[in-house]
């Protein structure tokens, strides 16, 4: 009954145990280690001959609840939870890739994974390519013998690039790569990666699958021999453990993750639809919007556009700053899905880690603006960025009169 359940309720009841008192909610075992009965039970548990909990770095039962939830939500065999996204990105590269292997990765990628793979990587001897996934044919043609694995974020962070993933994960399965997706940006709700195909998804789950801004949290979904790898190199050698009461957290967060991300949607739509109109933007980037170039992957690999969209400004980088600093409701963070409208300037910011030369090449201009539309009244969200564009509408009416 379980697996048939509509991701609307599996967010709620997916990998819950029965709770022997009987409590409606989980409770959160909020202990470093676990006792065994006697040292035969210790041994058995520590030889993988019974199953139960040892200490927390290798598991915990509040986290393999949240573990059970994501597994179900994303169609893998299990998942893996990390104290942060960056964890488990981390533990992704670095579980799976040795001295000598080749990783190509899209252009444009979260401003710390950028780095991991353009400053990190290279130290233990994984090469590193780049190429713009919306080519196919480019990617194709990095790939050497050495190439082991694709990594890419669809849509993409900041700009909203959108990729097909199910023809990313055909030419990895035709080259023999490991494909390696980043769904913060959708949540499972809106796209599942692995129903296309696509061998390890990941997530931060600090974003959409908490919702309230105060867990710091990612996960890995996978399968088979790279669940056990995972769990076992990266998380109990290198040890970036979610702590227990994180986890109970998101659990709580993703209670409602279905209701938000409706909410989510349907702001993101409607301010990207006004700024598209508006004279002093000169693009915005949102799969929702038909002058996207993924639109037409609505409805097929996505099941809506999601909650952030970016826009370009018809102004300098001062003036794109200062249009910043005028908003007063979108709250100047470098985070995003949460209730409360976040604002961010990436090229200062999130993507500021980049190279200027990289940063152009992966299409993030000095006037790019991330938007994360929150919970709120959406008439509101509009009349705070009617305001704060105000004085650049003026100013281009004042230079067309001179």
């Amino acid at each position: 009954m379980a697996s048939k359940m509509h991701p609307e309720t599996a967010v709620i009841h997916a990998g819950r145990l029965r709770e022997p008192q009987g409590s409606l909610v989980s409770p959160i075992y909020q202990s470093a280690t676990f006792v065994f009965d006697d040292v035969q039970t210790g041994s058995a548990r520590f030889a993988g001959e019974q199953s139960g909990p040892i200490y927390t770095r290798l598991g915990n039962p509040t986290v393999a609840e949240f573990e059970r939830r994501m597994a179900h939500l994303e169609g893998a065999d299990g998942a893996v939870g990390f104290a942060s996204g960056m964890a488990a990105v981390s533990a992704v590269l670095l579980g799976l890739l040795s001295s000598g292997d080749h990783l190509i990765c899209n252009t444009c990628l979260y401003g710390c994974t950028h780095s991991l793979v353009s400053e990190q990587l290279p130290r233990f001897g994984i090469e590193v390519t780049q190429v713009d996934f919306a080519d196919l044919e480019a990617v194709r043609a990095a790939i050497r013998p050495s190439t082991k694995m694709l990594l890419l974020e669809s849509p993409v962070n900041p700009h909203l690039a959108v990729y097909d993933l199910a023809a990313v994960a055909a030419l990895a399965r035709e080259a023999q790569l490991v494909s390696v997706v980043d769904n913060t940006f959708m949540t499972p709700l809106l796209q599942r990666p692995k129903s296309l195909g696509i061998d390890i998804v990941l997530h931060s789950a600090t974003k959409y699958l908490n919702g309230h801004g105060d867990v710091i949290a990612g996960v890995v979904c996978a399968d088979g021999d790279t669940l056990e790898l995972l769990r076992h190199r990266s998380l109990k050698d290198i040890g970036g453990v979610l702590s227990p009461h994180d986890a109970w957290l998101i659990l709580r967060g993703m209670k409602t993750l279905a209701l938000r991300m409706e909410r989510h949607c349907l702001n993101a739509q409607t301010l990207a639809e006004f700024l598209e109109s508006h004279p002093a933007v000169t693009r915005v980037y949102y799969p929702g919007l038909e002058s996207h170039p993924g639109h037409h992957l609505l409805g097929s690999q996505m099941g809506a556009a999601g909650g952030v969209l970016a826009l370009e400004l018809d102004a300098d980088f001062e003036q794109a700053v200062a249009f910043v600093n005028r908003l007063k409701l979108f709250s100047i963070a470098v985070s995003l899905g949460d209730a409360e409208s976040l604002v961010q300037h990436p090229a200062s910011m999130t993507h500021a880690t980049y190279q200027v030369e990289d940063r152009h090449r992966a299409g993030i201009g000095d006037t790019l603006i991330r938007l994360s539309a929150g919970l709120e009244n959406v008439a509101d969200l509009l009349a705070d960025l009617r305001q704060a564009l105000a004085p650049l509408s003026q100013s281009s009416t004042l230079e067309e009169a001179l």
